[in-house]
């Protein structure tokens, strides 16, 4: 490939080569046991090790699918080097709401936490050499380019594992390395039709409706790429051989969807969109109460509907006469809902929410961000991250998960400015002169 001047538009063609851009609890029929609440973390002294400190993680991706497994390893101590393009980086850095930083949005802020941004131009021969040295001193590389363009540019899994057979590569696509389908863009959207979760969102007979306006495909597929690398780490301790990690973005939204499978192949049923309900269970839904506001109430077993049926003062809708029984509440499933409907609608949320927890029914807030900032759970948890952003002011991000007892994880820094560390890496870990680094940045290969 010619060395040279690149054009924006070039940079952005790396970007179309991207592949990427339950049912409730019925612990509450069980009398708790005491328990020890979990108390915050206690962050970890400076220079003390976290579960993945000595762990390097190279993110050439895009977007969020691949690239957020690297967001939660950084989280718990691994260094992550964000490799992009000179000109353009991530397309990730131009989507979601503006900010001051011309080259960071929201969304960037929250989702490239933790890294150190490496610009190299992989579409030039010494840029993949360049890669390769860096891979040869990583221990994980997360990609989600459209299946085959890794090997296109001579990065293929040969020639990564030649240059380092302890790596472990993580591949998330669209539709996964194989099939007929492997060359098809992948996007969260497409994912949830394609795996079924769409199909099942919306009401009876009408539109499907997209589960939610967040890309959660992107999200769970990072969260079995992240599993993924885990155990692949785990068996390069045991061998010393790395391998592939192979993720299909629909795949992650076709293994949380629980009977489905089983229930067409033994019986030939289609579960059909059911609005806010549920075929397992009734009442099981959201319900909108007097002052416009909204509940969840989940009621899987007799025992929590006889406790809303006392919350409700209607104590005899759950004798063995009439809804008692969860068949017999299946079978009056529109009467059951009217019935509850009514009662929520002549209250206030707080007034709903305080009968309800008296008496232990299953029942929650349909919150919106407004109410989740305020709500004093996601305060005590510390859901809700207040960052520091130069220029900025206090940027407020989730909060890291899990959490560990002894390793907390923890956020260093929001998304990186385009090449933070490019000189940082070339200079001492690449050992590169200072001579060289300057060549390579009037090339832009850098």
């Amino acid at each position: 490939m010619a060395k040279g001047s690149r054009s924006a538009a070039a940079a952005e063609q790396q970007v179309e080569d991207s592949g990427v851009v339950t049912h409730a609890s019925t612990s509450a029929d069980v009398q708790p046991e005491a328990q020890v609440p979990l108390q915050d973390p206690v962050p970890l002294p400076e220079g003390e090790k976290q579960a993945l400190s000595g762990v390097r993680v190279i993110d050439v991706g895009n977007f969020l699918a691949g690239p957020y497994a690297a967001s939660i390893l950084g989280e718990f101590g691994a260094e992550v080097l964000k490799v992009e393009h000179p000109i353009a980086g991530d397309p990730m850095r131009r989507f979601g709401t503006p900010t001051k930083r011309h080259d960071a949005t929201l969304a960037w802020l929250s989702e490239a936490r933790n890294r150190k941004s490496v610009t190299i131009d992989l579409r030039q021969k010494e840029g993949v050499q360049l890669f390769l040295k860096l891979v040869a001193k990583s221990d994980v590389l997360i990609e989600n380019f459209r299946p085959g363009t890794m090997e296109e540019w001579g990065l293929g899994w040969p020639e990564l594992s030649a240059a380092n057979p302890r790596l472990v590569m993580l591949r998330v696509s669209g539709y996964g390395q194989t099939g007929p389908y492997r060359r098809r863009s992948g996007f969260a959207h497409i994912a949830h039709a394609f795996g079924g979760l769409s199909y099942l969102a919306g009401f009876p007979g009408e539109t499907p409706v997209l589960p939610g306006t967040a890309p959660l495909a992107d999200y769970m597929a990072s969260l079995y790429g992240a599993i993924g690398i885990m155990l692949a780490l785990r068996h390069r301790e045991q061998t010393g051989c790395g391998q592939v990690v192979d993720i299909g973005i629909y795949e992650a939204v076709f293994r949380q969807l629980d009977e489905i499978a089983a229930a067409y192949g033994l019986f030939g049923k289609i579960r059909e969109r059911e609005g806010s309900g549920s075929f397992v269970a009734v009442p099981h839904g959201h319900f909108r109460t007097s002052d416009d506001k909204w509940v969840a109430i989940a009621c899987t077993t007799d025992k929590m509907f006889e406790r809303l049926a006392e919350a409700m003062e209607q104590p005899e809708l759950a004798s063995t006469g009439l809804y008692g029984e969860q068949s017999k509440r299946l079978a009056a499933r529109d009467v059951v809902n009217e019935i509850v409907i009514d009662w929520v609608g002549s209250l206030t949320r707080d007034e709903v929410l305080g009968r309800c927890l008296e008496k232990e029914v299953p029942v929650g807030k349909v919150n919106s961000i407004a109410d989740i900032f305020e709500d004093e759970q996601f305060q005590a948890r510390g859901n809700l991250a207040r960052i520091e952003e130069d220029g900025l002011g206090e940027v407020v991000v989730p909060g890291v998960v899990p959490r560990l007892s002894e390793t907390p994880g923890r956020i260093t820094n929001l998304g990186p400015s385009l090449g933070d560390a490019t000189y940082e890496i070339m200079r001492e870990l690449l050992d590169i002169s200072a001579d060289e680094i300057k060549r390579l940045r009037s090339h832009k290969i850098i």
